[in-house]
């Protein structure tokens, strides 16, 4: 029997066993949120008091990785449960005339997983991974209902002229063509994720949030900016990269961010009064590291949104792919409990399977993590965790124990690979292959193990042969 459905069982003396639903699923996942943005991972501007209470009253991992550098094939190995060396689709990439390019036609995803579970499915956000028109539109992948941006460029405009919901355009009235507006896009989502919940009530459902703040552009509703407007400095009007400048850019920043924890606020509130709190894994990640400082008048720097960490958005170091995760069901995941064991995009498709009591597809890379939610059973660890990434001048990243490797400008025709400690060093700032050759050759050897060609998404391929292997004496 499923572990979760075994644990949650109450057994009444001399009677036969109560029947339980299955629990509800809310996968909530934020855009270019920073592993140090939130006050639990050590934030000191931003507040974040919904999220650290559920910190406080749940599991934080330490070491939980997206599953890519950008939003699309970090996405992309959420909803297949493969890492980026072998989902399709690996890169941000544009599909004309709206959206991105899609998931192939019959992947089996997270979504349709527990649509088969007997689950209604809802998603409310930003899809990235195939255009209105395409096979790989929500509805086809497993939602029953979809609210919000299908395509990621779209998605750049908190206050758009439309949202999808399904396959119907829906105008919003009093936007205009994409700079200021009335109707902020976070408020309308969240209204159909907490719609969603009462709707479904009766019966278990997964509810997936790809929410689309802090992406930039810098856009938030004026009155949220109080809470920071003149709290520390702000410079003026920064933009750039095409986005509308904003007159307080850190502050909008923060605003975004602290109203995102109060959406997390009500979702908690509403399960309680409904009484499903107790019947719901609530999850909190986000797809990728920060975004570079000055794009939109974002300030990663200022708000130290990678902490100690090296890298950014678009990045294989850790700042690019390290997130916060954060499981939260009340009386059932152990409070204030933290996980330092290395997890990342791909374990959530089988962790929800687990939770959901259905068996995950067998050729997955993915660990069902319920075990550490509920502080029972054993868990299974990775031996090693793998990225590829043909964007940013083409990357590799292979974690094995304490050690990882990375290359870097492989478009280029690098193949030279640095080798960091992160036991010993975290920010990745010393590189020790030259010290540690055979540890370097056994990167090489299974980061080539872990490519698989892809057509649509070529990475730049050097062979490797140990004994000629160019490695870096120095950083």
């Amino acid at each position: 029997m499923n572990l979760l459905i075994t644990f949650l069982i109450t057994f009444i003396p001399n009677a036969a066993p109560v029947e339980i639903r299955k629990p509800n699923i809310i996968l909530v996942v934020a855009d270019d949120l920073g592993s140090a943005e939130l006050g639990c991972y050590g934030q000191k501007i931003i507040k974040t008091p919904h999220l650290d209470l559920m910190a406080q009253n749940g599991l934080r991992f330490n070491r939980f990785y997206s599953g890519n550098a950008v939003c699309a094939p970090s996405r992309s190995v959420l909803m297949t449960g493969l890492h980026s060396g072998h989902t399709p689709i690996r890169d941000n990439r544009e599909a004309k005339p709206e959206g991105q390019h899609p998931l192939p036609d019959g992947t089996l995803t997270l979504a349709k997983l527990m649509k088969q579970a007997g689950y209604a499915t809802g998603a409310m956000g930003k899809w990235g991974l195939g255009g209105p028109d395409s096979k790989a539109h929500p509805n086809l992948m497993g939602f029953d209902l979809f609210y919000g941006y299908n395509c990621q460029r779209v998605a750049h405009n908190h206050y758009p002229k439309y949202l999808w919901r399904n396959d119907k355009k829906e105008e919003l009235e009093g936007n205009d063509a994409g700079v200021t507006g009335k109707q902020f896009s976070h408020d309308l989502m969240e209204k159909e994720a907490l719609k969603f919940i009462s709707d479904q009530q009766s019966k278990p459902f997964f509810l997936f949030l790809p929410f689309i703040i802090p992406h930039v552009a810098l856009q938030i509703p004026d009155e949220l900016l109080k809470e920071y407007k003149g709290k520390f400095e702000d410079p003026a009007y920064v933009g750039g990269k095409g986005y509308q400048p904003h007159p307080s850019p850190r502050a909008a920043y923060a605003a975004m961010i602290t109203r995102l924890d109060k959406t997390m606020g009500k979702i908690n509130a509403l399960l309680k009064e409904l009484k499903l709190d107790q019947d719901t894994i609530v999850m909190f990640t986000s797809d990728n590291g920060p975004t570079h400082g000055g794009v939109g008048g974002s300030d990663s720097e200022f708000f130290n949104s990678a902490g100690i960490l090296r890298g950014l958005k678009g990045s294989l170091y850790e700042g690019g792919i390290r997130v916060p995760l954060i499981a939260y069901c009340p009386g059932k995941i152990p409070e204030a409990k933290i996980c330092n064991t290395p997890f990342g995009f791909q374990d959530l498709l089988p962790t929800c399977c687990e939770i959901a009591g259905i068996a995950a597809p067998s050729k997955i890379d993915g660990i069902s993590m319920l075990p550490t939610f509920v502080n029972k059973g054993e868990q299974r660890t990775h031996e090693m965790l793998y990225w590829e990434f043909p964007g940013y001048g083409g990357q590799q990243a292979l974690i094995l124990g304490k050690w990882k490797g990375v290359k870097q400008k492989m478009g280029q025709g690098n193949n030279t690979l640095e080798l960091y400690d992160l036991e010993s060093d975290p920010s990745e700032s010393t590189n020790v292959a030259s010290k540690n050759q055979e540890i370097a050759v056994k990167m090489e050897l299974n980061m080539k193990g872990q490519h698989t060609p892809n057509k649509d998404f070529p990475l730049p391929i050097v062979d490797f042969e140990p004994k000629k292997n160019s490695l870096n004496k120095k950083k």
